[in-house]
């Protein structure tokens, strides 16, 4: 929009920059949740479908 004052787009601009380094950093430092055993979700699978009512 070229009626705003082109103070507000490079106020804009470093909030956008602040932010994405923010959200990239906790990407970086924290780390994701330990991933399951494969064979003890497909043992738990199998006695979910095993089961009758």
């Amino acid at each position: 929009m070229p009626q705003m004052a082109p103070l507000l787009w490079l106020y804009l601009y470093f909030f956008f920059l602040i932010s994405f380094v923010i959200f990239i950093s906790m990407n970086y430092f924290i780390k994701p949740f330990e991933t399951t055993d494969s064979s003890s979700v497909s043992k738990a699978s199998l006695q979910q479908l095993n089961w009758k009512l």
